[in-house]
C-alpha cells in the first residue's frame, strides 16, 4: 500500500503558520546557511517545491523521488490561489480538500468536497505507484488524518510562534511514531522523519 506523509515545517510551539497563515517568519539563518539547508531539502524532496519555483531552486527536470500525489486543505491551498495560481504543484497530482472551493477551480485540481479518510483510503489503495502521498497541511485535516497517517517527516525551526495554526487539530488520539532519521542544519533547523508505531 503506498504511505501517507505528513511533510511540513513547525515550530518549537508546533505551529505550522501564523494565525493569519503567517509563514515568512521561520527563520531560515544567514545566507550560506540558507543555501545549504535549501538545496539539500530541494534535493530529497525536489516535488514539495512549487511548479512556479522549481527553475529558481534548480529542480525544473528532477523527477518525483518520494511522492507523486499532493493533498491539501483549502487554507494550504489559498496563499497560491491569492496570488493566482490555480494548479501549485502541476508536476503531481494534486486534491484540495474544501467544501467550499468551486469543483472546476482548474483541471489539474480534484476538489474534494466530502470525507478525506475515504479519500486517502482509496489512494493508498492505488497499484501501478511507489510513490507516496504528500500531505502538506494544513492542521485541521492532519488532524482528521491522523489515523492514516504512516509517516511523519518534521521540519523543526528554532521559533516560537505563541499563536497560530496547529500541527494537528482534532480530537485527542495519542498516536506514537518513532524517529527514523534526524538530521541537524546550521541554521538552526532539524529536520525528523518517524514512522508509525506498528500496534
Amino acid at each position: 500500500m503506498r504511505k501517507l506523509v505528513y511533510y511540513v515545517a513547525v515550530t518549537l510551539d508546533g505551529r505550522i503558520a501564523g494565525p493569519g497563515g503567517e509563514y515568512d517568519f521561520f527563520p531560515q539563518g544567514d545566507e550560506a546557511q540558507a543555501a545549504a539547508y535549501s538545496a539539500w531539502t530541494s534535493t530529497l524532496y525536489p516535488e514539495t517545491v512549487p511548479t512556479a519555483l522549481r527553475a529558481a531552486f534548480g529542480v525544473t527536470d528532477a523527477p518525483n523521488r518520494h511522492f507523486d500525489t499532493v493533498l491539501m486543505g483549502l487554507g494550504t491551498y489559498r496563499p497560491a490561489l491569492d496570488a493566482g495560481i490555480t494548479s501549485p504543484y502541476a508536476h503531481l497530482r494534486q486534491y484540495v480538500v474544501s467544501s467550499t472551493l468551486q469543483a472546476d477551480i482548474d483541471p489539474a485540481v480534484t476538489v474534494v468536497p466530502g470525507d478525506p479518510l475515504a479519500l486517502v483510503r482509496e489512494l493508498k489503495r492505488e497499484e501501478g505507484s511507489t510513490l507516496g502521498i504528500w500531505l502538506c497541511g494544513g492542521g485541521k485535516l492532519a488532524g482528521a488524518l491522523l489515523s492514516e497517517i504512516d509517516e511523519l517527516v518534521i521540519k523543526s525551526y528554532p521559533v516560537v510562534a505563541g499563536d497560530g495554526i496547529p500541527a494537528f487539530d482534532g480530537a485527542f488520539d495519542p498516536t506514537v511514531f518513532d524517529v527514523a532519521e534526524r538530521t541537524a542544519f546550521p541554521n538552526g533547523v532539524t529536520l525528523t522523519r518517524l514512522t508509525r508505531r506498528a500496534s
